[in-house]
């Protein structure tokens, strides 16, 4: 019966015994870590941890890019009892000094000389680590390496080789296995408290509602520091699936060719701009070549319509689908390596146009719904039930209800213990006894969740409508001219938007009409231009009630910076972009 992390991982060494466990590109092709190796590091780097003085309780730093040792490192820590907390690798200095203190972290590991520097950065307001620990290489006087842990845990295991086991079964379901702080759109971030319990129920209720197994391969690419990509490793360990890791988040493309995964873990992003590529490829093509995909994208919604409903597919249809698939389908899905058994989606809004157009062409994703706080799922689609611009049914074990106010309520064995020396936010997020997610929602006839919006992100209009901005941004995201969309106009007379356009597009359109420009800025600023984008929204929002709809919209020269206007898992800081971009906003307002 597993019920810890390190049940789980003592039983996957026991029963997926296979020569590639793990996946990674090393000398330009990706090589095997097989279960046994996978195995023996673990134990080495968990006793070695321990003889460093990790005591059962203590908190240990991880930050590096996706790669084996984070995995390794992870278990570990936990095998020992120990609390992980991920870091993103894309954090300022200041930031990672916050989460080492806020943790009371004694250990921090880092994988490079690149990612040691903002450490050293901030090192001498670290007063309560007591290690230092390079994953690369040897790093400065007083940093360790994580060879130098490994030799000192396998000189133990060979003095006592029943140490490690004995320790890691010490480990109870209520123990605490992590702290994630979340990406805090707004204010200070906030330590989620998980425990060993709260992984492994979801990882139980993941593998209920999705189907893999040893058989399947998965391509890792989105941070391990957030809470999705770290279950869902656990998932995939528990049921001995292979695990390759992304070289990058820039190689995402060349790596899908090189592993051809069954199954891929992602936001909303990444399908996006596989969607646009197809979409931009063939508007550049010949009538006749547009004329045979758009039948074929016709054929794969009708085709893809009667699966989910779970109707006969009448054979005329099958031919057609199967047609196709031959001709347009098949040269698509091979992008992706041609194996993929379904696509993950979380962290963000899926549009439901683009969940349909790769179900057409034969790839499911399945969109699911959670935080950090709740390890993370809280509903999914599934293959037996699904339904597009939803996110699906709740999973087993978890709860769901609706607030008066429309806030989605949650209770279930995945959800936090709490936050991290914050009793009076914990009380406030667990007011009346159920999880207050701050999103809000409703479930539709068929019992589907359907997310509106986070409840503090809704915009009221100076006529009292409320607006809720993130169904909006979906639409127009999926607007070829436009790369990314803010809504704006709380308190205001009517909606606008700060509109970053794709440039490569725009700027074709640009001299395909003949309007000069020098740069950028330039180009954003002519009426002309402006007008163009104001009909493109207007053009991707056609259903919108006269309230929702666009009156207005600033074109910026730039996309938002990913340092200060976004969070590490991509989200909108609201409240940063509108400051940033106040100027601008006011001046739409003026009459």
């Amino acid at each position: 019966m597993v019920e810890t992390l390190s049940q789980l991982f003592l039983n996957t060494c026991r029963t997926y015994v296979k020569d590639a466990l793990l996946l990674v590109k090393k000398d330009g092709r990706y090589a095997p870590i097989s279960t046994q190796e996978f195995g023996r590091r673990v134990e080495h780097l968990s006793l070695g941890l321990a003889d460093l003085g990790l005591a059962p309780g203590d908190k240990l730093v991880i930050l590096s890019e996706n790669r084996p040792e984070w995995t390794m490192t992870d278990l570990a820590a936990l095998c020992a009892g120990a609390v992980t907390v991920p870091i993103y690798t894309s954090l300022m200095p200041d930031q990672i000094r916050y989460i080492i203190n806020d943790s009371d972290a004694k250990v921090v590991v880092c994988s490079n000389r690149e990612l040691w520097l903002k450490v050293e950065a901030v090192r001498a307001g670290l007063p309560n680590v007591h290690h230092f620990v390079l994953i690369d290489e040897e790093g400065p006087k007083g940093v360790g390496t994580l060879a130098e842990i490994m030799a000192r845990g396998k000189a133990l295991a060979a003095a006592d080789p029943a140490l490690f086991e004995k320790r890691a079964l010490a480990v109870g379901p209520d123990d605490l296995a992590s702290i994630i702080y979340t990406s805090g759109t707004t204010g200070v971030p906030k330590g989620v408290m998980l425990t060993h319990a709260n992984f492994v129920s979801n990882s139980k209720a993941l593998d209920q509602v999705t189907d893999f197994s040893a058989k399947d391969t998965i391509l890792s690419f989105l941070p391990l520091s957030h809470v999705l990509e770290r279950m869902t490793t656990f998932s995939f360990l528990y049921k001995g699936a292979t695990i390759a890791y992304a070289e990058s988040i820039d190689t995402v493309a060349e790596n899908l060719l090189e592993v051809r995964p069954t199954i891929m873990i992602s936001v909303p992003r990444l399908f996006d701009k596989i969607y646009a590529k197809v979409m931009d490829n063939i508007l550049a093509q010949s009538a006749a070549k547009k004329k045979i995909f758009f039948w074929a994208l016709g054929v794969g919604k009708k085709h893809g319509a009667r699966r989910i409903r779970r109707l006969p597919i009448p054979k005329a249809l099958d031919f057609q689908y199967k047609l196709a698939s031959k001709l347009v389908f098949s040269k698509i899905v091979e992008k992706t390596g041609g194996r993929v058994h379904f696509f993950v989606s979380g962290g963000a809004p899926l549009s439901g146009d683009v969940a349909e157009f790769f179900y057409a062409i034969g790839i499911t994703i399945l969109e699911g719904y959670g935080l950090t706080e709740t390890s993370p799922v809280l509903t999914c689609n599934t293959f037996e039930k699904m339904k597009f611009g939803t996110v699906g049914p709740p999973v087993p074990g978890v709860e769901i209800r609706i607030a008066p106010d429309g806030e989605i309520l949650a209770k279930g064995p995945n959800v936090m213990k709490g936050y991290y020396k914050k009793e009076a936010e914990t009380r406030e997020a667990f007011e009346g006894g159920w999880f207050h997610t701050g999103d809000i929602g409703h479930f539709d006839e068929e019992g589907f969740l359907v997310i509106t919006d986070r409840k503090k992100d809704i915009l009221v209009t100076a006529g009292g409508k409320n607006v809720a901005p993130q169904p909006i941004e979906n639409q127009l995201k999926a607007n070829t001219y436009i790369q990314t969309a803010v809504v704006v106009g709380m308190g205001r007379k009517f909606i606008s938007a700060l509109i970053v356009p794709d440039f490569d597009k725009l700027e074709a359109y640009a001299r395909s009409k003949g309007h000069a420009f020098k740069d950028r800025r330039e180009l954003v600023e002519k009426e002309e231009i402006v007008a163009f984008m104001l009909a493109e929204v207007n053009r991707s929002t056609p259903q919108l009630a006269s309230y929702e709809r666009i009156k207005k919209v600033v074109l910026l020269e730039r996309d938002f910076n990913a340092e200060t206007e976004l969070t590490p898992s991509l989200k909108v800081k609201r409240h940063i972009v509108e400051k940033a971009f106040k100027d601008r906003i006011d001046a739409l307002y003026r009459e």
